[in-house]
């Protein structure tokens, strides 16, 4: 199977999931999926069929391993989404137990420190807590940080931003060492998906200049900030399809059980796009934060041209 049909089997089997039994969906699967050679190293991973933990462990082992990434002594900030007073079933947050594991191995790696803060739309406190991700985070051995203050926000240059310019950005992430972006996937009514490059409306104060000044222009140029993240890991285990960002109900919900791993964000952000598009039409053409994000050269949308690795589980 080359990388193309690949990718446009892990949209029909996110297509499947809607329609038919979990059991007949992981038969799907194993038709599907199939293991490529052993390569040195890959541009995207993506693995299906799991639990969220595991999955990231299959994804971060074709990596290299987290010590690839983080290195002893490091600050890590690890940003998920955790922007709705949501419980986890509706797939408004990041999940937990997939940040949890980053956590985990973040300091297995020697990470000296974890911190872990979002954002918030809904109220912070409540947002935290009823997400699950707080007390997760936590036990995992994190700090747990507030966002809901000025103060708490550093300005940076945006250079090479068309309408942004510069944009406050949360210390968390300016005093980190590395960073770690980990959005989940879903429909947003604005942005017309929210994936890892949405995921940065999150590290940001000044929100509503988004909103009034070409909110696909901004969440590209804010991707050109200098400090990336060392990874972004796309939490496809629910998938909200529809009534995005917050969702109302479990019917808006879809059981996908997958994950996308890279470090170009653009190529995480294309291949989810894809996947979720079968779950509900959505054509990258309206998603236009990623070509923007392609044209300030922040990552490619050229799937064909990545080593990619595909796994289930």
């Amino acid at each position: 199977m080359d990388r193309r049909n690949f990718l446009r089997a892990i949209a029909l089997t996110g297509a499947a999931i809607t329609t038919i039994k979990e059991a007949d969906a992981m038969s799907l699967l194993s038709q599907s999926f199939e293991t490529t050679q052993a390569a040195s190293k890959y541009d995207l991973v993506a693995v299906m069929g799991g639990e969220p933990e595991a999955m990231f462990r299959k994804a971060i082992a074709e990596m290299g391993g987290m010590k690839a990434f983080i290195s002893k002594g490091d600050k890590v900030c690890v940003k998920p989404n955790i922007g709705w007073d949501q419980p986890v079933e509706m797939a408004a947050n990041t999940n937990p137990k997939l940040v949890a594991e980053i956590i985990k191995q973040c300091f297995d790696a020697g990470a000296s420190e974890v911190t872990v803060f979002d954002h918030t739309c809904d109220d912070w406190r409540k947002s935290y807590s009823n997400s699950g991700i707080e007390e997760a985070a936590k036990k995992a051995g994190a700090k747990v940080v507030p966002a809901h203050q000025e103060s708490y926000y550093k300005s940076v240059s945006i250079p090479n931003g068309k309408s942004l310019k510069s944009a406050k950005i949360h210390q968390a992430i300016v005093d980190s060492d590395k960073w770690i972006n980990v959005p989940i996937l879903k429909n947003h009514g604005g942005a017309q998906l929210t994936i890892s490059m949405k995921n940065y409306m999150g590290i940001v104060w000044d929100r509503g200049f988004f909103h009034a000044n070409d909110l696909q222009q901004c969440i590209a140029d804010v991707c050109t900030y200098a400090k990336r993240p060392v990874l972004n890991v796309v939490d496809a285990y629910r998938l909200m399809k529809t009534s995005g960002p917050r969702g109302k109900s479990l019917s808006d919900v879809v059981l996908s059980k997958g994950l996308f791993l890279s470090q170009d964000i653009i190529a995480a952000d294309t291949a989810a796009a894809n996947f979720f598009n079968q779950a509900r039409e959505m054509p990258l053409e309206k998603v236009t934060h990623i070509s923007k994000g392609q044209e300030l050269g922040v990552g490619t949308m050229d799937l064909g041209s990545l080593n990619i690795k595909r796994l289930r589980i």
